[in-house]
């Protein structure tokens, strides 16, 4: 391509910096709170899409790495978490320290600087040690600590991560107390009113021990993200269990159908009549690609169509759907070449453009070399809308691209 738009990528990661909730907490919560440790690793699994770490003592053998300590978690960060930079063959299963980290994984400015690297525009970010929809807090026995940790993890996300310095280039996603949907919707409105339009949520609830969207509990935050224009974004893995097929299964299986609790998800959504009780709202599937789309559809509508009957959704889905799912739903890729080939099954008003930094999956830095192979049989104002106008209408941004910042 002659040319290739800047890119608006909606779904990047950032690791907290060790100071995020010890800044932020109460001084009596400090020792209970999310604070940063260094110790050896005494052992760590990651078969059938379980992660199972295990922190060793001080003094004992072992690679050493810095641990995430809360309450009684003890995650460390990994290899997995910020592999950028890396030879793919180099990418392992193990624990690191900050300080062997990329820089940009955790500081603003060198960020910036590796998206400049990646023709990256603007970034929307999901949080690594509080995992993709909050499960960590959600977890936890105190349910008083675990709310002020999320909300001291939206503070930061709000005034330093997406602060001035960022200069509107990262976009804010923040996190609820999904453990109880009025205090879920009461902080979709605090952080509103500061001018974010993302929110995370999990794909599939009853994972995490919570009410399905079938019901009617989640309906306060529902309601709060139709009213507010929020956008629920829904990453893979954010049901704390990834698709994988038996206990012995290498993660090379999970990582091969990671799309797969997206695609279970937006069946659920589709059938669930909330898009008819909540016309404004909006979903987003992060890294779940978009090449499995088509025959969902297409599938969906004919269960609709002859089985809606006796399916239990005839008196609150009331129309195809694939029509719910063009005014809806936004599936998001990072490299998926026959979704593209099919991008006219899927809607070019539905789609998404990610990097994935600093993950393994990610195509920095050649993001645009990825996007520019795979999208060079579409017409300029197609790749346009892919790479950055959908995400600018979505995420409610300038007309350059950026996150005009609080208050907004």
């Amino acid at each position: 391509m002659e040319t290739f738009p800047k890119i608006i990528s909606v779904d990047d990661h950032t690791v907290e910096p060790a100071h995020v909730w010890r800044d932020r907490l109460p001084s009596k919560y400090l020792d209970r709170g999310p604070r940063v440790v260094r110790a050896p690793l005494k052992e760590m699994t990651f078969m059938g899409g379980k992660f199972a770490p295990v922190m060793g003592a001080k003094g004992d053998d072992g690679p050493i790495g810095d641990w995430w300590v809360y309450e009684d978690l003890h995650r460390p960060l990994t290899r997995l978490d910020t592999s950028v930079g890396y030879d793919r063959d180099e990418i392992k299963l193990e624990i690191i320290t900050y300080e062997q980290m990329r820089p940009g994984s955790f500081s603003v400015p060198e960020r910036l600087a590796d998206m400049d690297i990646n023709h990256v525009q603007s970034a929307l970010c999901f949080p690594t040690f509080p995992r993709f929809c909050g499960q960590t807090f959600t977890e936890a026995k105190d349910r008083e600590l675990g709310l002020l940790g999320v909300r001291a993890y939206n503070d930061w996300m709000v005034e330093e991560w997406c602060g001035p310095e960022a200069g509107g280039r990262l976009i804010p996603l923040t996190l609820v107390p999904l453990w109880d949907a009025q205090l879920a919707a009461d902080e979709v409105r605090r952080n509103a009113a500061r001018g974010v339009r993302a929110v995370a949520f999990s794909e599939i609830p009853p994972h995490l021990g919570l009410p399905s969207i079938h019901t009617d509990e989640w309906d306060p935050f529902l309601r709060a993200c139709d009213e507010t224009g929020t956008v629920i974004a829904m990453h893979i893995g954010s049901s704390s269990k990834m698709p994988s097929t038996s206990a012995d299964a290498p993660p090379a299986v999970g990582s091969t159908i990671t799309f797969a609790n997206c695609c279970f998800s937006m069946v659920d959504w589709l059938m669930s009549g909330k898009f008819e009780r909540f016309p404004n709202l909006r979903i987003m599937y992060a890294e779940g690609q978009i090449g499995w789309i088509p025959y969902i559809l297409e599938r969906a509508d004919v269960v609709w169509e002859e089985n809606r009957a006796w399916g239990g959704v005839a008196d609150k889905v009331h129309r195809p759907p694939s029509e719910l799912f063009t005014e809806h739903v936004y599936g998001c890729f990072f490299d998926d070449a026959f979704g593209l080939r099919n991008l006219d099954a899927i809607g070019v008003g539905n789609v998404l453009y990610e990097t994935d930094y600093p993950h393994s999956d990610s195509t920095w830095p050649k993001s645009r070399e990825v996007g520019e192979a795979q999208m060079g049989h579409l017409d300029p104002d197609v790749v346009d809308r892919i790479v950055r106008r959908n995400a600018i209408d979505l995420l409610g941004l300038t007309d350059v691209g950026l996150w005009a910042g609080p208050g907004a």
